[in-house]
């Protein structure tokens, strides 16, 4: 784990900003842990905004602790919540929980790309989401459905997102190497924070995250997109949850390797993969599993995913 050094104006950047695109304060569910990013931020908003805030004992995940922490909520006031994309469908799927979310004046949803179909189904439910988009480095989520709040800039460097803005973290403790890649100083003579994702400028204006650099990989010769992989076999019904990783193959060079929920075959998932994307994929590997390893936020454990391989 990288650690982050963070200031205290980077943090209180990020929660002005934050509360300025919120229009105002509010009272916040704290249903992330608090040591992560994205509840620190909760936190730090229910400071500056001088509210309490009501923490989920359940983390989130948990339908009934959930409502239960919404019904301690000032029945009068503004009310706000952080999820990451597995705890709100998750709660989407819950009755008592929808309702819960229905009562909420906005809902940030980030710490990972949330698919375009769960955010349409939130919305078409009657719950206010917004997507957000940053990191640790950036003192949280400082893009907000596509567009930039506080004095938070994006710009593109061959294809790369880079941020920039008050928020922006100090660099890494006891790693001034680490941090001189991370946080460069660009042609225009500004600190900027090199992420790890590709993305686009939208016509309208909106930064589009296309995917992380490091999902491209080359197999056989020939660039192949992991998440490409993914969608693909999520278009198969018999596979179920998926996760796709990169695994070193002494003849490929490079190879996907898929963990699914499902019960499709490995010879039947590469003859999909390799009629959609080419022969790139035809180094695929499958396992199976009851469930795709993940982190306590909820996102892919690329780690665990690749273990699982040997």
């Amino acid at each position: 784990p990288k650690l982050v050094l963070l200031s205290t104006s980077s943090l209180l950047a990020a929660a002005a900003a934050a509360e300025s695109a919120l229009g105002g304060p509010g009272q916040w569910v704290l249903a992330l842990p608090g040591q992560w990013i994205a509840g620190v931020g909760v936190l730090v908003r229910s400071i500056t905004m001088a509210t309490e805030p009501v923490v989920d004992a359940g983390s989130g995940m948990n339908p009934e602790t959930f409502t239960a922490a919404v019904a301690k909520l000032d029945p009068h006031g503004r009310r706000f919540t952080s999820l990451v994309p597995a705890q709100l469908a998750r709660l989407l799927g819950d009755p008592r929980s929808l309702v819960a979310l229905q009562s909420f004046d906005r809902i940030l949803v980030g710490g990972q790309a949330a698919g375009r179909e769960l955010i349409a189904a939130a919305r078409a439910a009657g719950v206010s989401v917004t997507t957000t988009y940053g990191g640790t480095e950036t003192a949280g989520g400082v893009v907000w459905d596509g567009v930039p709040i506080g004095d938070t800039s994006a710009a593109m460097v061959d294809g790369r997102i880079h941020l920039r803005g008050s928020s922006l973290a100090d660099g890494y403790l006891d790693d001034a190497e680490r941090g001189a890649v991370a946080f460069p100083t660009l042609d225009d003579g500004l600190r900027w924070y090199r992420t790890d994702d590709a993305g686009r400028f939208a016509d309208d204006g909106r930064l589009v995250v296309t995917g992380r650099l490091d999902d491209t990989i080359v197999s056989g010769g020939i660039k192949l997109d992991l998440l490409e992989v993914a969608a693909v076999l999520r278009g198969m019904p018999e596979a179920g949850d998926v996760a796709v990783v990169a695994i070193d193959d002494a003849r490929w060079g490079q190879a996907p390797a898929a963990v699914v929920t499902g019960t499709v075959d490995e010879a039947s998932a590469r003859d999909a993969l390799v009629a959609a994307l080419g022969p790139a994929a035809s180094g695929l590997r499958v396992v199976h599993a009851g469930s795709v390893p993940r982190t306590p936020t909820g996102k892919v454990d690329r780690v665990a995913v690749a273990a699982l391989f040997g």
